[in-house]
């Protein structure tokens, strides 16, 4: 399960930024992405196992899901698509192999309290 590498990144990366600031880290926001690959329930598992014994024991992680958008050549336009096994434009039916969201799996907040 690569979701526990992936978890214990975030934790390393969430570690160093609250050492770093002299802050105890209470949550991490993650967005992930439909096709990034990783398995929303089997990362949030992997983020408690992870945090254990770490000073974000008890935190949380907050995982925003970005649904999958394209770009069409057609109607010139983003549009967003409701499988990522069909990369097709739901207006005009073409091909839109042109990904603009959907494959992010970065941290973009961290919720902090001063450290004692």
């Amino acid at each position: 399960m690569h979701e526990l590498s992936i978890a214990i990144s975030i934790v390393e990366i969430a570690e160093e930024e609250a050492l770093r600031r002299n802050v105890r880290v209470s949550a991490v926001h993650l967005k992930l992405g439909k096709l990034s690959g990783v398995v929303k329930d089997a990362l949030l598992f992997s983020y408690g196992v992870a945090s254990e014994g770490t000073s974000l024991d008890g935190s949380s992680l907050i995982i925003e899901e970005v649904p999958v958008e394209v770009f069409c050549d057609n109607c010139r336009a983003r549009r967003r698509i409701a499988s990522p096994q069909w990369l097709q434009c739901p207006v005009c039916r073409a091909a839109t192999p042109t990904v603009v969201r959907g494959m992010e799996l970065e941290i973009t907040s961290m919720e902090v309290e001063v450290a004692a």
